[in-house]
């Protein structure tokens, strides 16, 4: 089958987790010998970002994780037939403009041979529905939503059966328990700052108990303005700056324990939908506190792959225990690496992908025979 993927970018990690998830399902693909381009808008703003934060030694260590995958930069006036190519399957990400989103769509309309699937990995639908209503999907043949209630979202607005929830994963070809076990010591957090809508998550959850706890910790991301350098300062967090997504394995391995923060509408109104990194950290083997999250879809076992704290103070004593029990420790970094490797790694969105390809194949081009698998 020949993939095309319409990224925001591809090369780029900062600011950009579907990054994370697209290197490791494109590999997936690749490896199972499907042809696969990547093509991410000339200019965009997250390349821009890490460009601008490390220069081109910033995108070394992904091209050396990933020497298979390589994008293809295309300029604004782009014809949008020539992008799309002789593709089977097109995926169009939503951070990609509305009008070129709606150009593919009117070549599937006008009768192109390909299956073409939205797919949406963000909080704009409940947080800025405007933003998504301005997408003309009406030539698509279905959407791709990360979390089952991000789906009953599109199902509401009239998709029915043609929504999937597809879940991110964790690359597990990257993401392991260190070959050597190394010294490890004090707390990690990798995350980025945004908007500052969840600031006092960062605070109650991650900050306070760590200092209560007596742990240093160490916090990686971007997008920290300096108010909130400073408020990390107060509480004796070191922030680290912006870490390509390859490296976070080895940033794991010197740790004791990382914590889950999610963002406040996965917290509320789309509960269910974990950030990439905890099926990242899990993956790796790093135990993991979470704060107040509601597992509604069962991805996980819940005290058993990972801990929860409902307030601040019960972070602060899980944090004790797991400083003080390497029992608790190794309990939980196996678990928790069981459950990804049995149910959440990109080879198995692959799996899940193909189904629903296979699926709308039958259902939107019973006369034309397709290689799917």
């Amino acid at each position: 089958m020949r993939v095309a993927y319409f990224t925001h970018s591809l090369a780029s990690c900062w600011n950009h987790g579907n990054a994370h998830f697209l290197r490791g399902v494109l590999s997936e693909l690749i490896a199972r010998g499907h042809a696969v381009r990547a093509l991410e808008p000339a200019g965009n703003w997250s390349l821009a970002n890490l460009l601008a934060d490390a220069g081109e030694d910033g995108l070394s260590p992904y091209r050396a994780a990933y020497p298979e995958l390589s994008s293809e930069s295309f300029a604004a006036d782009a014809d949008p037939a020539a992008l799309v190519g002789d593709a089977d399957l097109v995926i169009v990400h939503e951070w990609n403009d509305p009008p070129l989103v709606a150009a593919i769509g009117a070549l599937r309309k006008a009768g192109g041979r390909f299956t073409l699937l939205f797919h949406d990995t963000h909080h704009r639908a409940v947080s800025d529905p405007e933003a998504i209503h301005a997408f003309d999907l009406s030539g698509y043949d279905g959407v791709l939503a990360f979390g089952e209630t991000l789906a009953a979202v599109y199902r509401r607005w009239g998709w029915g059966n043609r929504v999937w929830t597809w879940h991110e994963a964790a690359d597990t070809r990257l993401f392991h328990p260190p070959a050597e076990e190394l010294e490890r010591s004090g707390l990690v957090w990798i995350g980025n700052w945004g908007e500052g809508e969840r600031t006092q998550e960062i605070e109650e959850y991650l900050l306070r108990p760590a200092e209560a706890a007596g742990l240093p910790l160490d916090i990686f991301g971007v997008r920290y303005p300096d108010a909130a350098r400073a408020l990390l300062a107060t509480h004796g967090a070191h922030y680290r700056g912006w870490a390509p997504n390859a490296r976070a394995p080895e940033i794991f391995a010197r740790h004791l324990a990382t914590v889950h923060v999610p963002r406040r509408y996965y917290a509320t109104v789309l509960p269910g939908i974990p950030t990439i990194r905890m099926f990242e950290a899990l993956a790796c083997g790093i135990p993991l506190v979470s704060a107040p999250w509601d597992d509604a879809e069962h991805l996980f076992r819940p005290g058993i792959d990972y801990l929860v704290a409902p307030n601040g103070a019960a972070m602060t004593r899980h944090l004790q225990d797991l400083h003080g029990d390497s029992a608790l420790r190794a309990s939980l970094a196996a678990h928790g690496l069981e459950t990804v490797r049995a149910r959440h790694t990109c080879a198995h969105r692959v799996d899940e992908l193909l189904a629903i390809v296979d699926a709308l194949g039958a259902a939107t081009h019973p006369a034309t025979a397709r290689n799917v698998a």
